[in-house]
């Protein structure tokens, strides 16, 4: 059964090497053809793509996309289109709960570090959405498959992919409006908040086989930025995140409000692990703690979603905790 499978997407692979080097002769004619004023042109039959592989042509309004990364699948539905195949989400089943209900007929091709080739080829595809520091290894295979677009990295202002994937599909203009409607809303927040500002916010991330405090360089890290709310002072660099915590560094957690969400898979583990740290006299001791301004929210949102839909809803979970107090 596996060398069968093998076969078939070997098969795919190299019927769609044929075709793509069909059409890339094609356009290598029609180059020679324009070549005298509007080469350097977008068309509405075709337009290139930069990415960080490189560049692709893309033929058309692309119909049939696979996306390979979960803030993509975001990307596509904030802008009202649903792909034809997405890597699973990291939690769900197989959908992250506020995106299921968008992802009907949706197929599953894999996840973002283990994608399935067989089943994205299958498809058939106009376009792929994928990441290099995710999937580069498959950048050639995804080629041969259909044109691909590749981001260069996975932290930092999401914005960035957000961007290039509404280039990729052709809908620069409505990506912008989402963008504007985002930023609009993060400018009222931070209007909103008043004096509270200057609220000292920690984030805490509990996971099975890890402890981490967020820094600005992350996604929620950047949403806070944007919103102009301060952090502690060692939180306040510009890097991902001091990971392998210990109970020696609890102090480094504290703040006036502490965000924290645990990374849970089927086994638990991250349920222990918070269980451990929040029980723990220490933790109790921390001045947020003490105020009652210990906040767990979800990691789905706060983190390993890292799209516009989540970014919204972590807009809602900081107005209505900051807010009410």
């Amino acid at each position: 059964m596996y060398k069968k499978s093998l076969l078939l997407i070997f098969s795919f692979i190299s019927l769609f090497i044929i075709t793509a080097c069909g059409s890339s002769s094609n356009e290598d004619t029609n180059a020679q053809e324009t070549d005298d004023g509007n080469s350097g042109e977008q068309s509405s039959e075709s337009y290139t793509i930069e990415h960080s592989m490189g560049s692709t042509t893309i033929e058309g309004t692309p119909e049939r996309i696979v996306v390979l990364t979960n803030h993509g699948t975001e990307a596509l539905l904030s802008m009202g289109i649903t792909p034809v195949g997405a890597v699973q989400s990291w939690t769900g089943d197989p959908w992250y709960d506020h995106i299921s209900d968008q992802m009907d007929g949706v197929e599953v091709v894999g996840t973002e570090s283990d994608i399935n080739l067989e089943a994205i080829a299958m498809l058939e595809p106009d376009l792929i959405l994928g990441n290099k520091m995710r999937q580069e290894e498959h950048y050639e295979a995804l080629s041969a498959i259909a044109p691909t677009v590749f981001e260069e990295t996975l932290r930092g202002d999401w914005k960035v992919n957000f961007e290039l994937i509404a280039e990729a599909v052709g809908q620069e203009e409505k990506g912008q409006q989402v963008l504007d409607d985002y930023n609009e809303r993060v400018a009222s927040l931070s209007e909103d908040l008043g004096d509270k500002i200057d609220t000292e916010v920690s984030m805490v991330r509990f996971m099975p086989e890890d402890v981490r405090i967020y820094h600005k360089d992350s996604f929620s890290g950047i949403i806070l930025e944007e919103i102009g709310l301060a952090r502690p002072e060692s939180q306040d660099v510009d890097d991902f995140a001091a990971t392998g915590v210990t109970k020696e560094r609890i102090n480094e957690m504290d703040g006036d409000v502490i965000f924290y969400f645990t990374y849970n898979v089927e086994d638990g583990d991250g349920q222990q692990v918070e269980d451990e740290w929040i029980n723990d006299p220490l933790w109790n001791n921390l001045s947020a703690v003490q105020a009652g301004k210990a906040y767990e929210v979800s990691d789905t949102i706060w983190n390993t979603a890292g799209g516009v839909l989540a970014a919204h809803i972590m807009l809602d979970d900081i107005k209505e905790k900051l807010l009410s107090e």
